[in-house]
């Protein structure tokens, strides 16, 4: 099969793009101590060594097996670390430690895993077509990245004596204060989704493009931040019943939750659970929270969650009717921008980035927390499931999972694209996800 210069140019910017993205999931497994790899920091999640595991599988299932038609070596291995859990059905794991393979036995498997894949991806394999193997390997390391993330806040919920401490650059200075002030918008449009093209790279849920008329709404400029979110718990908003549906407040009184799963309390003051470190809350940081927290907070504060239409008018709309590749315009995301790509394992005070706010003046729309949407995690017209991945999205359209956008202090760079979309059941309390309120 004869390929292109501007092939082989493509197969090796995605060849380095995927050994940074293995160095960068290989960081965090050293980020553990001896012991750490058996444990279950979520109790909805599997034990860490799943995911030792599975992010070499995936490369292998989908460029080894599927791109280049390989035969597996151990196949058993390959349908153990396949797929993870989706924490839904209020079902959680309990098998012991003991039924998993040795932290030994998978790291040879990943070692051969890593040998195979290097070798399709230098053509020593020949790939079924050049339009596939780029597809499949964009998707190999997204799809590591994203675990990149998810890993992170499994991470976060390990003991301190589990892991080896890292430590975060010095805050930049907060040029804003963190208040309320609150933005006018005026009606538009935004443009949800891309078109599809030969050379741009989407998960199936991110096609086709959806222009949406957004009426005129007021935002505001900064996310919550952890010293508002505390007037809403002095206030009592985890016993106020009319806050919450039904079933979030089913949710919250079963589990017990009376503040956020990145707080501490300490005889009746809050300090902030860090990845390496328990800290004083920071009283400008964004709170992390789940979606059926955050939409009480809204409730009480007499405001809205965005829809995901509104987040994008917000971010990507100009005054002048037209839309920007970034909130901040069209340069490449960098550091100056917000706290995302790693750079960070905690967030930053909010106003820290102000070169990060869009036209309208809102800030930091991209890193330092996703932010909730009330808005379904539902196909755009035109969907179609990828056939190399058919489950990735439309398993999850269910009406159970909502849309999340912008992105976290440990949000790959790449997924800062405007189509990008997150999404999680309201009562998972784990991830790095913020909000902002709306109103009419």
């Amino acid at each position: 099969m004869a390929t292109t210069i501007r092939d082989r140019t493509l197969s090796q910017t995605l060849t380095a793009r995927l050994a940074d993205a293995r160095a960068r999931t290989d960081d965090l497994f050293s980020v553990l101590r001896p012991g750490g790899l058996f444990e279950r920091p979520i109790p909805e999640r599997h034990r860490l060594i799943f995911y030792l595991g599975h992010l070499e599988a995936f490369d292998w299932n989908l460029l080894g097996r599927q791109g280049h038609g390989l035969e597996p070596f151990r196949e058993e291995f390959d349908r153990l670390f396949a797929f993870g859990i989706d924490p839904t059905d209020g079902g959680l794991p309990n098998e012991p430690a003991s039924a998993w393979p040795s932290e030994a036995e998978v790291r040879a498997y990943n070692r051969e895993v890593r040998d195979r894949v290097d070798g399709c991806l230098a053509a020593v394999a020949e790939p079924r077509s050049e339009q596939d193997r780029h597809t499949l390997v964009s998707m190999a390391i997204e799809h590591r990245l994203m675990h990149a993330e998810t890993l992170a806040y499994l991470l976060h919920r390990l003991p301190y004596a589990l892991k080896e401490p890292r430590q975060d650059p010095p805050y930049p200075r907060a040029v804003a204060g963190p208040d309320a002030r609150v933005l006018s918008i005026p009606e538009g449009t935004a443009t949800l989704g891309q078109p599809r093209a030969a050379d741009a790279f989407g998960w199936d849920n991110e096609f086709d493009p959806l222009v949406a008329r957004v009426p005129a709404f007021r935002i505001e400029e900064h996310k919550v931040t952890n010293a508002r979110y505390l007037e809403f718990v002095k206030d009592g908003g985890y016993a106020a019943r009319a806050l919450w549906t039904d079933e979030d407040w089913a949710w919250k009184e079963r589990a017990g939750i009376r503040h956020p799963a990145f707080w501490v309390e300490r005889d009746g003051a809050f300090a902030y659970r860090g990845m390496f470190a328990e800290t004083p809350l920071l009283p400008a940081g964004p709170v992390y929270v789940s979606q059926a927290e955050a939409a009480a907070f809204a409730q009480w504060a007499g405001a809205w969650l965005p829809t995901e239409a509104q987040f994008h008018r917000a971010a990507y709309g100009t005054p002048e009717g037209a839309e920007r590749e970034y909130p901040w315009g069209s340069e490449p995301p960098s550091e100056r921008h917000g706290n995302f790509d790693f750079r960070r394992w905690d967030p930053t005070p909010v106003g820290s980035h102000p070169d990060g706010a869009s036209a309208f003046g809102v800030s930091e729309m991209m890193g330092n927390g996703w932010e909730w949407t009330r808005t379904a995690f539902e196909p755009f017209p035109g969907f179609r499931p990828h056939p190399f991945y058919a489950g990735y999205s439309k398993d999850f359209f269910d009406g159970k999972h909502l849309v999340m956008k912008g992105a976290s202090p440990r949000t790959a760079a790449c997924f800062l694209r405007r189509s990008f979309r997150n999404w999680f059941q309201p009562h998972y309390p784990y991830v790095y996800a913020a909000l902002r309120l709306v109103q009419k």
